[in-house]
């Protein structure tokens, strides 16, 4: 079997071909910007606060118990309960019996204040952030972008849900799975 060319009407060139390479790389690159998952400082900022809701009316809980239970690494713990420490959200207590404790009520401190401090934009577009907005290169006109319209509906369903997560509700929420996972309800 001998190579057999392909006619010149069908083939691609490489000036065709390139060219929707590169946009489709372009792409990816850009969604690879936006496209992320919560941080590895966010996710244990959010264990830690959930540790600390649980034991909302027990008083300081020192920090080695919070990174053995939670498994974080304890500078790294450190570093972020400071950082709540200083947006009001945890309190500390120096001294013998002292450590991290919830400034406000569990009912009080939803996800999406927690993710916004930790990780910065909720939106997976700066053009649909509410606090971190930027135009897009790409876009030619927003006001009539599909794809940014479908973005905002993503925005604000996921800003919903963090709203409505609060550290009570987390907390009650594993306790009703955990006596599903008990009693064996969960299973068919």
């Amino acid at each position: 079997m001998g190579f057999k060319p392909i006619p010149m009407h069908r083939r691609v060139t490489n000036e065709l071909l390139y060219p929707a390479i590169f946009q489709l790389f372009r792409v990816f690159y850009i969604l690879r910007n936006y496209v992320t998952m919560l941080s590895k400082k966010c996710k244990y900022a959010i264990h830690a606060l959930v540790y600390l809701a649980e034991r909302y009316q027990d008083g300081p809980v020192h920090i080695q118990e919070i990174a053995e239970h939670e498994r974080i690494p304890k500078k790294f713990l450190e570093a972020i309960l400071l950082e709540l420490r200083n947006a009001k959200i945890l309190h500390s207590k120096k001294g013998k019996g002292g450590g991290y404790y919830l400034y406000k009520n569990p009912d009080d401190v939803n996800l999406m204040d927690v993710v916004r401090l930790m990780d910065g934009a909720i939106a997976m577009l700066p053009c649909v952030s509410l606090n971190y907005y930027e135009p897009c290169e790409e876009c030619r006109d927003e006001k009539v972008c599909g794809i940014r319209d479908t973005f905002l509906g993503v925005r604000d369903e996921t800003l919903k849900i963090l709203e409505e997560s609060s550290l009570a509700k987390i907390v009650k929420r594993q306790r009703e799975m955990g006596k599903r996972v008990v009693t064996g309800k969960d299973k068919l």
